[in-house]
């Protein structure tokens, strides 16, 4: 699989992403000291709905645009349509925020949000949109080599997105797993967040194990499928492993997750998961 964000923008696996950032990024300046935002595959920060690749794949039919026509949304869902009207009030919207824009909508002037690509015409497409931030530093340089090198931040706290394109297939999950055994020697007691596809649930079960015995001292799965997981050739669905996630974020998520399932699943067989992997 080759997850390439500009084809999906607004997705059912956006949403789910996205809501999840923005709630651990709201629980984490609740207090008052500095963070630092990671983001080692941060894309362009900004994708077009109304022409180009998301056009094309029409994907945010099924994500964004659902919720924009629900009501009585949980709390976190109503957060995430807040941040994403900030970025384009149009109903429905001809831009979608990436990761690295809805990060700093959620942080304060006295945060940093360090953002790493590697791709040359996405790296400047970044730098385009997000690069007069005073607060960002966007580092055009494989993320996975350079969170040894960025971490621990100066900050001490914050929250590192690790959302790889999966070019690599299922290998990117060992990638995945040495780029956060590294970075949790260097910085144990920071919240990190993977992004996964779900095609098979036997393709997930590796990543699993190697998170219960991995350095974090609290990982939490977060799981939301759109169907069954029951083929190999199309996303099912998408995760993220929360390590070190903030205090009680797990009841956050549990309010919300229900809506989503209910509203992106296809044909009634939405479901979900939240289930803690390690819990000490």
């Amino acid at each position: 699989m080759n997850y390439r964000h500009a084809f999906h923008a607004g997705n059912f696996a956006d949403v789910l992403k996205h809501a999840v950032l923005l709630g651990l990024l709201d629980a984490l300046t609740r207090k008052p000291r500095p963070l630092c935002y990671l983001d080692t595959h941060a894309g362009r920060g900004l994708y077009a709905l109304d022409d180009g690749p998301a056009r094309r794949t029409g994907e945010s039919g099924g994500g964004i645009a659902r919720l924009y026509a629900a009501r009585g949304l949980p709390p976190l869902l109503r957060r995430y349509l807040e941040a994403v009207r900030a970025c384009d009030a149009g109903t429905p919207p001809a831009r979608y925020p990436g990761s690295p824009w809805l990060a700093l909508h959620a942080l304060r002037p006295e945060d940093r949000a360090v953002l790493c690509e590697l791709q040359p015409r996405e790296a400047d497409a970044l730098n385009a949109a997000l690069g007069g931030d005073p607060r960002v530093h966007v580092h055009r340089r494989d993320g996975y080599e350079a969170l040894p090198a960025l971490l621990p931040p100066d900050e001490k706290r914050g929250l590192v997105l690790v959302d790889p394109p999966y070019e690599a297939q299922d290998a990117e999950f060992a990638a995945i797993q040495r780029a956060l055994a590294a970075a949790l020697v260097r910085w144990p007691q920071g919240t990190y967040a993977a992004w996964y596809p779900l095609k098979l649930t036997r393709t997930r079960e590796p990543f699993w194990r190697w998170l219960r015995g991995c350095a974090a001292r609290q990982v939490l799965a977060v799981e939301l499928a759109v169907r069954p997981e029951n083929s190999p050739l199309r996303l099912n669905g998408c995760g993220l492993a929360l390590l070190n996630p903030p205090w009680r974020f797990d009841q956050t998520l549990a309010a919300a997750l229900p809506a989503l399932a209910r509203l992106l699943g296809e044909d009634g067989q939405g479901g979900w998961r939240l289930q803690w992997l390690r819990h000490e």
